[in-house]
């Protein structure tokens, strides 16, 4: 029996959590979009945004040549903006949250569902 009750706990508390997952695309409709992407191409194919948040990093020079990644320290400190957009699809749907760092798609995130 204290078998028993100890898996029922510990189902319950798997099934609690709240799904936030990272993936790798998205889909608008039917209109797909990935990492990578630009901000253009993602307001074409998905709209405008429910809501933007604004914030900065700061990211050293890089060079990249083939296989390689060059990187060095001094005084060649760059901004790079960092935005998140929301989508917001409905009650029904989960809100996708896009991060982009300058124009590039790097991260899709689901959180709870819409409103």
């Amino acid at each position: 029996m204290r078998t028993l009750v100890m898996v029922f706990i510990a189902v319950t508390a798997m099934l609690r959590g709240e799904p936030v997952c990272a993936e790798d695309s998205m889909r608008c409709g039917s209109r797909l979009i990935s990492m990578g992407d630009g901000k253009d191409k993602v307001r074409s194919l998905c709209g405008e945004p429910t809501s933007v948040s604004l914030a900065g990093i700061l990211r050293g020079a890089r060079y990249s040549y083939g296989p390689y990644d060059y990187s060095y320290f001094g005084p060649a400190w760059t901004e790079v903006p960092v935005e998140i957009w929301t989508y917001n699809f409905g009650s029904s749907k989960l809100l996708r949250k896009l991060r982009f760092v300058g124009d590039e798609l790097v991260e899709i995130r689901a959180e709870g569902y819409g409103y």
